[in-house]
């Protein structure tokens, strides 16, 4: 899937000029040094930054300098590759040329004040030895000592030259050892922090048709303190493991966006191990302090439909009825009109009212969906479906059929110690649900029970259902579903019995 149609929104960064300073052209410079970017960003608030560059390289060891990374970039990171280039020595000089560190780098020299009257406009030159830079600056002029204020007149600081320290850019200076001098490609990768994406989506339904209109957005964000210029873009679907985030177990088993059943359609993306990696069509400048938004899916005329589940997380009576969920169901299929996997992101609903004018009617997580799948929208609370379970009598049985295993040990007195396997009848919870569906509305309509919980604690090997007035289906190890069909206005029931481990 390739993403196109390019809408920018930027947001400028407002710098006080309270100081000037007489600088080289190249420190001045707005041109990027950048050569040909390509940058993947991941969803973890991660790129990856690969940058050709043309460089002349004289023979031997020599110090070139890489202007225009990463602000953020994580030096430990960084791989360089050329014919015949090794590297030395890296260094990152992360201090930035600006007012203040210029004004820091001052302590103990002289600098220029220029002060212009406000009523005449005359302007008048003093010397000042810079004495401290903490919270303020601290000067001397002549024999006293003055705090330099910024309380809106017209002063101005001059310096005779910039530290050889500061850099006016994000600067990586490496040293080489050059084979042969000339020049060469030379690649210059790294990663760094400060850029992420994220997607969004509309979709527009039409009941009545039974069709929505679908429009997909990536959000692209850059914290970088660097503007990518023109520079190829992948978007990567997934976390990719970091040392440096802790470890945490239920990580693992972070809870998903519920009522999507995954396809296995090849949706003609591309695939990098496995995550799924989107493409940005053509070239685009990722400027820094800015969010982009790039259209990556505009779907007319999907079928879809309206219908309504309800999820009971444990078994257990309700003593009231609760409202089902009220759910938008459509399909990614290339024969449903996408044809395309979504990244995992918002979705967020609108129906037209009987003016014709679109409204909101809710919104609803999901996560990376491949192609050919089959998504269920979580809108909103259906008042007028309500579902009541109900257990209708838990008991404990035992049963030949199924045995468990158990290892027995014994010592005798004399130190003697013996073990060995026995095969006992298994022990089970046998537990008679009834769930009681209602439906308010003047028409027809099918609800989704769904019974989830099933693998919280016995685990999916051990659950069995021998009793169910609707065949149902294991939708994953942890939930059963059923569709019970209700009439208008009336109201069904169904019944399943559940034997787990004892």
């Amino acid at each position: 899937m390739r993403l196109n149609y390019l809408m920018f929104t930027s947001a400028a960064l407002l710098a006080p000029q309270v100081l000037s300073a007489q600088t080289s052209a190249d420190a001045t410079s707005a041109s990027s040094a950048q050569g040909d970017v390509s940058v993947t960003i991941y969803n973890n608030d991660l790129a990856l930054v690969q940058d050709v560059r043309r460089m002349a390289l004289p023979s031997g060891r020599s110090r070139q300098e890489f202007p225009d990374v990463s602000a953020r970039i994580r030096p430990e990171t960084v791989t360089l590759s050329g014919e015949g280039v090794g590297i030395v020595e890296q260094n990152f000089d992360y201090d930035l040329l600006s007012p203040a560190s210029l004004m820091e780098k001052a302590v103990g020299q002289t600098i220029t004040l220029l002060r212009t009257n406000p009523a005449t406009g005359v302007e008048t030159r003093e010397q000042a030895t810079v004495l401290a830079a903490n919270g303020g600056v601290v000067l001397k002029i002549g024999d006293r000592i003055e705090v330099l204020r910024d309380d809106g007149l017209p002063v101005r600081v001059i310096f005779s030259s910039i530290p050889p320290n500061l850099r006016a850019r994000p600067t990586l200076s490496v040293t080489m050892d050059t084979q042969q001098g000339g020049a060469r490609p030379v690649t210059l990768s790294y990663l760094t922090p400060g850029m992420s994406w994220k997607s969004d989506y509309v979709a527009l339904f039409d009941e009545k048709a039974g069709e929505l209109d679908m429009q997909g957005w990536i959000t692209l964000n850059n914290r970088t303190g660097t503007t990518f210029a023109n520079a190829r873009t992948l978007l990567v679907a997934g976390e990719v493991g970091q040392v440096q985030q802790r470890y945490d177990g239920y990580n693992r088993g972070r809870p998903q966006p519920r009522g999507n059943q995954p396809g296995t359609e090849s949706d003609g993306g591309e695939q990098l191990g496995d995550f799924h990696v989107y493409p940005i069509d053509g070239r685009t400048t990722i400027a820094n302090a800015q969010t982009k938004q790039v259209s990556f899916l505009d779907a007319s005329g999907v079928p879809a439909e309206r219908g309504y589940e309800f999820r009971n997380g444990w078994m257990e009576s309700k003593g009231e009825a609760e409202s089902a969920a009220s759910v938008l169901k459509f399909s990614n299929a290339r024969a449903a009109g996408i044809g395309a996997a979504l990244p995992a992101g918002t979705v967020r609903v609108y129906m037209r009212d009987t003016r014709g004018q679109a409204q909101f009617v809710g919104e609803s997580a999901i996560p990376h969906t491949p192609g050919g799948s089959t998504l269920a929208l979580r809108t909103g609370d259906a008042f007028d479906v309500k579902v009541q379970p109900v257990v209708e009598k838990r008991d404990v049985i035992t049963s030949d059929e199924w045995t468990q295993s158990e290892r027995w040990r014994v010592t005798y007195r004399d130190g003697t110690k013996m073990e060995g396997m026995v095969e006992r009848p298994q022990k089970y919870y046998r537990t008679q649900m009834r769930y009681i569906v209602t439906n308010a509305k003047p028409a027809p309509v099918k609800v989704d029970v769904v019974q989830s919980g099933l693998a919280r604690w016995w685990g999916w090997r051990d659950l069995r259902v021998p009793e169910e007035s609707i065949k149902g289906v294991q939708e994953d190890a942890d939930s059963r579903r059923w569709v019970v069909p209700v009439p208008a206005n009336g109201r069904a029931e169904l019944t399943a019995t559940f034997l787990t481990p004892w």
